[in-house]
């Protein structure tokens, strides 16, 4: 039953909203980037029953506004050219100038997408490897990105705020990391301009980005909305956590301004008490961050989130298919590219083999590639013990540009890293088979990582040597093996099994 407390605001909602100027989401703006070969849609709101005209070089488009403001019209395809002027009128008119056409794409998860090029006073967790360097040389003006502000809503917005920006050694700053490294090897390397989507929130969960109607339909992850219908129930009853949340941020505001005047540090804000302002529940990014830009023209998707699902990885391979499914489904651009990135290594390195909730979590990220157009950039490489936040986002970005050059632009290039392909037990020896895997090669000498056990599950350090495109594992102390892992553990120390591209493998194991 849904609380009086939400009725008006539903109420509000469904009444038809009362426009006067036309006016367009944020993601459309100066210096955009549109995708190319695809219709474009441009849409936005107005007076109901206005008329509305769009022009986008030479072609004019015109409709009326609905009665419940809305207007949408999609140009023709285009290709890459000169830069462009989007003009929309109604009773008033709108201009955006430096338009480009070129590549589209959504980069989206939590803080490890979110991490951006330098290290700022909002992104006081970020900062890349070679910094400095990195900043300096980003003058690149056709590479443009919009950030999309940390916004969490109860209901689909229609818009939300943010502005694309040219790529410049001032403004590279507060990019994503992760998408700056991709675009710019994209851009490199096709030659055309290329954009990216940022839409991203530290410490969120997966169900906090698929959309209620979705979440609703999958019985595994449907108590995930109900948590948080019921968590929105029980705090509109409690007017004393409204209030106390109200004093606490007063007092905030007061210490963190004397903090700033004193030239220190301001504390942390007090948390809302309101499940709405919770990265962690279901539905809250979609709602604010993902609705507002569909159905943006774009090629594809880029993920790096699971941090915050690792309590329970069980439920992830249906989240991340239902996210996947929904945000296709939306933009209605068939089965877009989706690509995303496996957590990388962090915690301290365990002597022995064992049980790991990161490896885990892995382990299902790794489903993804059962769907069509999807790929997986393996980072167990470049983990940090200590640090959650490794700040080698240069080699993430080039293994998801990698992927996306393979599999979307169709060059001739490696994309992955040696995948479990077969695991054959061969008297006292486990004959692991790899696709992906020439020139398969251990560095720095005798292979690590790799466990064995019998039909008990026990686990012990193995001998792997290479052969061909297969590792021959075996252990003295398991003369029946029955099973394998590799590097299965949070921090697998010096796991050294590479392609001759450079390209790590993936962690596995093959016990049920």
């Amino acid at each position: 039953m849904i609380h009086p407390r939400f009725i008006l605001p539903i109420l509000a909602l469904c009444a038809a909203p009362a426009f006067a100027d036309v006016k367009l989401p944020a993601c459309f703006g100066d210096h955009m980037v549109l995708q190319r070969d695809v219709k474009i849609p441009v849409w936005g709101t107005a007076e109901a029953g206005e008329k509305v005209k769009a022009m986008l070089d030479k072609e004019t488009l015109s409709t009326v506004t609905a009665a419940d403001g809305k207007w949408r019209m999609d140009f023709a395809p285009r290709k890459v050219g000169e830069p462009l002027m989007l003009t929309v009128e109604g009773k008033n008119t709108v201009a955006f100038k430096d338009v480009l056409v070129g590549e589209v794409w959504l980069a989206s998860g939590q803080s490890n997408m979110d991490f951006t090029v330098a290290k700022t006073e909002k992104y006081y967790f970020a900062g890349t490897a070679n910094e400095a360097e990195e900043v300096a040389a980003a003058d690149h003006p056709l590479i443009r990105m919009f950030t999309a502000d940390w916004t969490m809503r109860a209901e689909p917005q229609s818009d939300v705020v943010g502005t694309w920006k040219v790529c410049t050694p001032e403004s590279v700053r507060e990019f994503s990391a992760v998408a700056y490294f991709f675009a710019r090897d994209i851009q490199k390397e096709l030659g055309v301009p290329v954009g990216v989507l940022t839409c991203t929130y530290g410490a969120s969960t997966a169900q906090a980005w698929i959309s209620r109607e979705a979440l609703a339909a999958q019985a595994e992850i449907k108590p995930m909305l109900d948590a948080i219908d019921a968590a929105r129930e029980k705090f509109s009853a409690d007017a004393a956590a409204a209030a106390g949340y109200e004093r606490a941020t007063k007092r905030w505001e007061e210490t963190a301004a004397k903090a700033k005047a004193d030239g220190g540090k301001a504390p942390r804000k007090p948390k809302n008490p309101d499940p709405i302002q919770d990265q962690h529940n279901a539905t809250v990014l979609y709602n604010g961050m993902i609705a507002p830009i569909i159905p943006y023209a774009m090629r594809g998707a880029l993920w790096y989130q699971g941090e915050s699902n690792t309590s329970d990885a069980r439920p992830y391979p249906t989240l991340q298919n239902t996210l996947i499914a929904d945000w296709r489904k939306r933009w209605a651009q068939g089965d877009f590219p989706f690509y995303l990135v496996q957590l990388a290594s962090n915690n301290a390195p365990k002597p022995e083999p064992g049980s790991s909730r990161l490896a885990s979590l892995r382990e299902a990220q790794a489903t993804v590639l059962k769907l069509p157009n999807t790929g997986m950039a393996v980072t167990i490489d470049i983990g940090d013990e200590k640090n959650v936040h490794p700040k080698n986002k240069q080699d993430v970005g080039h293994r998801l540009a990698r992927i996306a050059l393979a599999q979307t632009y169709a060059k001739k290039v490696e994309f992955s890293g040696p995948m479990l392909d077969s695991a054959k037990v061969e008297g006292g020896t486990v004959c692991v088979k790899f696709t992906h895997a020439a020139g398969l090669t251990a560095r720095g000498g005798v292979l690590k990582q790799f466990a064995v056990a019998g039909a008990d599950k026990a686990f012990v350090w193995a001998d792997a040597k290479i052969e061909g495109d297969s590792v021959v594992v075996s252990s003295a102390t398991v003369p029946a093996p029955a099973y394998v892992r590799y590097a299965w553990a949070d921090f697998p120390e010096d796991c050294n099994l590479y392609n001759g591209d450079g390209l790590p493998a993936g962690p596995f194991r093959t016990d049920p």
